[in-house]
């Protein structure tokens, strides 16, 4: 069975003037002749992906859209109407967002986080601005620690709002994230904490001594571009730590120490500087 709005892997029927003809068991899917590779012939197999064009036909492409449904993506609006707004996801027919999908009217050049989907009454494919309506609520399959992948998708008073996994709902909280995050954002991020609510704590550095780890390497690459030395000790305030080295000042501490203990930095009365060079080469 074929699915719309994904990849299929479809075999060839027969060569048309315009085109090929897919097996999809009945009378055929078009793969237009400018989307199929050179030398495809009846029998070959061909991944395709699978829409409905401006003429409700269902039909092929060897495009890659930047998000299949079931998915999430980042899309730039290219032209309204009465219908609602109509998104660039990377093949030939636009992305339809219906008005009653937008959180608020979407603008002519503005990029927005949408939700992929089909329509159940048209059976069309159809993007929603309405993020969390899409993400599962419940059977959450991830422990704390667990790395996901995850795009922002939302900014609120508490944090970041993120898509986790292309599935579940997540919150990064403003006071524990240390860089410039922008909706669209897609990082790497960890389960702090998956509540009895079925949403995801999530945080941009691991936890326990593998986060360690990783602040202590940070800190040694922030020396050595600063000739090996940093005017940062434990009394530094956060804001200055947050500044030059982009952690926390716990984080920042805990890495130090770690330096300190492997006879890598000296700890000096205004900040601290590298003394092992061949110690430093091997992290």
């Amino acid at each position: 069975m074929v699915e719309l709005g994904k990849f299929n892997e479809l075999e060839v029927l027969r060569q048309v003037d315009f085109g090929f003809y897919l097996d999809n068991g009945e009378e055929g899917i078009l793969l237009p002749g400018k989307y199929a590779p050179e030398g495809l012939k009846p029998g070959d197999l061909i991944n395709v992906f699978v829409y409905r064009d401006s003429e409700d036909r269902i039909i092929a492409t060897t495009l890659k859209p930047a998000a299949t449904v079931g998915g999430f993506a980042y899309l730039k609006v290219v032209d309204t109407s009465g219908s609602g707004a109509f998104l660039d996801w990377g093949i030939e027919k636009d992305l339809l967002v219906p008005f009653n999908e937008q959180r608020k009217k979407m603008e002519l050049g503005r990029k927005y986080v949408v939700a992929i989907y089909v329509d159940e009454l048209t059976n069309r494919i159809v993007g929603s601005a309405k993020i969390d309506k899409h993400l599962q609520q419940k059977n959450i399959y991830l422990e704390d620690g667990d790395p996901a992948d995850i795009i922002i998708y939302e900014v609120t008073d508490l944090g970041f709002k993120a898509i986790v996994n292309n599935r579940y709902q997540g919150l990064l909280y403003k006071n524990e994230v240390f860089e410039k995050l922008f909706i669209g954002d897609k990082l790497k991020a960890w389960v702090k904490k998956v509540r009895e609510d079925s949403k995801i704590d999530l945080s941009l550095e691991k936890s326990g001594l593998e986060k360690i780890d990783t602040d202590s390497e940070k800190l040694l690459k922030i020396l050595k571009s600063h000739n090996g030395y940093l005017p940062l000790t434990d009394n530094s305030s956060p804001e200055e730590i947050k500044e030059t080295a982009g952690m926390s000042k716990k984080a920042f501490k805990k890495a130090i120490g770690k330096l300190y203990k492997g006879k890598i930095i000296k700890l000096e009365e205004k900040g601290i500087s590298i003394i092992s060079e061949s110690l430093a080469k091997k992290q």
